[in-house]
């Protein structure tokens, strides 16, 4: 950091804290300080963090090249009136010199700016660091204070670019995380995080303290009163001058403020408990939602923070797969029972639920909408149905993360409701066709915009008078046709999807469990509008696509013998078995049983050689989901297999077909890339004892795709070199503790991350 001398105009907390900061760090520069108070100035000299002070700007503004002004937001304009004075005077290189504040209000600074200026000066930064603490004054200096924390850059579109590139870094200099947003936009969400907070704090304790027994108040007081009201002892000059300041957006958040609360109180006068654990579980999640935030974990979590962390699994060669396990519950289940339990009249109990983050976006996406839910914990989850027309407008767009299950699905339900929706994801689910919903909803009378080529986010218009319709999915899809049946809930009259080839149909079979029905006449899934659901309890059974890398693990590791319990073993989803039977795998089932009108079994599978086989076309959808861990047992097969009519593969996460196909090279794995599928010439040979590797290792991207990285997660088994998969996080979108539960069967993955760009 070149500049030669940086002046802090007001020696208070911020001011004291950042020169600290930068002392501490070595700052090559002089660090001179202006304050109307000598004490100050004294002592800032007497700790050592400034090499010069005086009351004045006059005597300080030779050789500066850096302003930064911390002094009271209402004080501002003052100081800002005699800087663009002194300017004028020629006391400072103006071509060099970059001026910045740390106010917590923006608007307001802004507008002194241009009174002070006559503009805004390109090399005027404002900026609020996202740090405090309820002393004041330098002696409460603190050299860590912004470590870790954020600092927001309000930069204008004419601000130049060398003058924000050189605040960033004195920012970054003291450890903080610099951001940059609009002016509008820091204010409202400031006042909603930080003034509202503050202003609540002030007026209870001040309610408090004029009571008649305040004394016994105070005395008994608890550390959740202590840790609320610690705010309270702020400076209360500051805080006037913040709320003068942002007076719009403080109005604004507490009339927000004074809705909830009215509701709540209703809530409360009318012992309605239902909306009472409503309020109270959305407050609960929230707040585990911001320590996720300011931990840095993910989203079950915080999308923002996923994105920024890159997760790499690193695969030693060899290892063993024996032991007897319960792989997490069904994902496509674990959804639908929220969505199904949430329009249901009643409570619906689920055990067995998949705390992956898809199903968790879910389980937020209906809290947001005014659902009750307790959990999840250790896959319970109590749900308080609203019925079906009992859903309340969202406070914003629906996140639903990595899962084009859950916005597909939530396509149909949406289109039926009052009020408008948006529907978004992280970046990968943006890249995913939606017009195979879109365009027979819009058929059956919803209103929905997308972005160009039918790709998220969805814009879902409310109030549409919905009606059934008869319609042939072009390919078959289960998530197509489970939005439509879901959309037909709403629809007058009678819904029709007929598909192409069987697909899963988990929805079917949970709506005639919720008391909806459905009727089936050959390839065609019926259903009526106007019913309603009843409340029951649901057992999601382990998912069969998250066994499938383990079945394939042990069927392609000598010595396994490995058993999988309670697994959904619905006829719809069974592909992955036969496809594996059929190559030689010794699998077997024992223990079957229907639970919720689910079928499962324990499935037990030990080593034998496989061979390479033609795919049976009729069991691709039925194994849509589990073909990037059946391409690993293919690499190991003897001889060649050959997929056709996969194509679906192409639009998932990822296209699966290309990305299994470039990590399959990188291994040294020969295939050839079919447009509706690939050839794979396995690596085992006819008299393979077991005791050979079968490919090499190297570095592989996942593309994020959570079935991807898992699925040459395995490949290691066979492999002679490591394998580095890279972009892995998405993982817990399915499968929360796969690396622990792999180790403990027997393979050998660690764990690295790293922070993004």
């Amino acid at each position: 950091m070149n500049e030669p001398r940086l002046l802090i105009v007001g020696l208070g907390l911020i001011g004291g804290s950042l020169a600290a900061a930068l002392k501490e760090t070595g700052f090559p520069g002089e660090i001179v300080a202006c304050d109307r108070n000598p004490r100050e100035l004294e002592q800032a000299l007497s700790q050592g963090i400034i090499d010069a002070g005086d009351t004045s700007m006059v005597n300080l503004l030779p050789r500066t090249t850096l302003i930064l002004l911390a002094v009271p937001v209402l004080s501002m304009q003052t100081v800002l009136v005699e800087l663009a004075r002194l300017l004028d005077k020629g006391l400072v290189d103006r071509e060099r010199l970059v001026i910045t504040d740390v106010g917590s209000t923006k608007a307001s600074i802004r507008a002194a700016t241009i009174e002070a200026f006559g503009k805004i000066p390109s090399n005027l930064v404002l900026g609020h660091p996202i740090a405090g603490s309820e002393r004041s004054g330098v002696a409460a200096a603190n050299p860590r204070l912004f470590d870790r924390h954020k600092v927001i850059l309000t930069p204008e579109k004419d601000t130049a670019p060398d003058a924000l590139a050189r605040v960033r870094r004195l920012w970054q200099a003291c450890g903080a995380e610099v951001m940059e947003m609009t002016v509008e936009r820091h204010d409202q969400v400031l006042a909603r995080t930080s003034h509202l907070p503050h202003l609540l704090a002030f007026s209870l304790v001040d309610t408090l303290a004029r009571q008649h027994q305040r004394q016994d108040i105070f005395r008994y007081a608890a550390g959740g009163f202590r840790d609320f009201t610690r705010i309270a002892g702020s400076d209360p000059v500051m805080w006037r001058d913040i709320f003068l300041a942002n007076r719009d957006a403080v109005l604004d958040a507490l009339d927000d403020f004074q809705a909830g609360l009215a509701g709540l109180r209703k809530a409360v006068e009318q012992a309605d408990g239902d909306s009472m654990l409503a309020i109270f579980d959305r407050a609960s999640h929230a707040r585990r939602y911001f320590d996720t935030l300011l931990n840095q974990s993910s989203y079950q979590a915080g999308y923002q923070i996923m994105q920024q962390t890159i997760l790499s699994f690193r695969v030693s060669p060899g290892g063993s797969v024996s032991r007897r396990i319960r792989v997490p519950g069904d994902k496509s289940i674990s959804h639908r029972s929220i969505m199904l339990g949430a329009l249901a009249e009643g409570v619906t109990e689920v055990s067995g639920f998949l705390e992956g983050e898809d199903s968790l976006a879910t389980l937020q996406a209906f809290r947001d909408m005014g659902v009750a839910i307790e959990g999840p914990s250790q896959g319970r989850v109590t749900i308080h149905g609203v019925g079906l027309h009992g859903l309340k407008p969202p406070p914003g767009p629906i996140y639903l993360g990595n899962s084009g299950t859950g916005m597909r699905l939530f396509a149909g339900l949406l289109s039926g409701q009052a009020f408008d929706s948006e529907l978004t994801g992280d970046a990968s689910l943006t890249k995913r066709p939606m017009n195979r919903v879109a365009e027979p909803l819009r058929q059956m009378g919803a209103q929905i915009d997308t972005a160009p080529e039918g790709r998220p986010p969805l814009k879902i218009r409310g109030g549409q008078a919905l009606k059934g319709i008869d319609y042939e999915m072009p390919v078959a899809s289960a998530q197509v046709k489970s939005c439509l049946l879901l959309a037909g809930l709403y629809a007058k009259g009678e819904t029709r999807v007929r598909e192409p080839a069987p697909t899963r149909d988990h929805t079917e079979r949970m709506l005639s469990g919720f008391g909806y029905p459905v009727r089936r006449e050959g390839d065609t899934a019926i259903l009526s509008g106007g019913g309603t659901l009843q409340a029951g309890p649901i057992d999601v059974p382990a998912d069969i696509s998250s066994a499938a890398f383990f079945l394939v693990a042990a069927a392609i590791t000598p010595g396994s013998d490995l058993i999988l319990e309670h697994v959904g073993i619905n006829p719809t989803r069974i592909g992955v078995l036969n496809i594996l039977r059929a190559m030689g795998a010794d699998l077997e089932l024992s223990g079957q049983q229907e639970v919720g009108g689910e079928p499962v079994a324990d499935i037990r599978i030990r080593y034998a050689p496989l061979r390479g086989i033609d795919i049976p076309v009729d069991q691709v959808p039925l194994a849509i989901d589990e073909f990037p861990a059946l391409f690993i047992a293919a690499a190991n097969a003897c001889g060649t297999t050959r997929l056709r009519g996969a194509e679906e593969l192409r639009v998932k996460e990822s296209d699966r077909i290309q990305a299994m196909a470039s990590g399959l090279d990188i291994l040294g794995v020969t295939n050839t890339v079919r447009e509706d599928g690939i050839d794979i010439e396995g690596r085992a040979e006819k008299d393979d004892d077991g005791s050979r590797v079968h490919y090499g290792g190297g570095r592989i991207d996942s593309l994020g795709d959570h079935r991807i990285a898992m699925a040459f997660s395995i490949a290691g088994l066979r492999a002679g070199e490591p394998i580095l998969i890279e972009n892995c996080a998405n993982v817990a979108t399915s499968f929360p503790g796969f690396v622990d539960l792999a180790n403990q069967v027997g393979m050998l993955i660690e764990t690295e991350t790293r922070e993004g760009s």
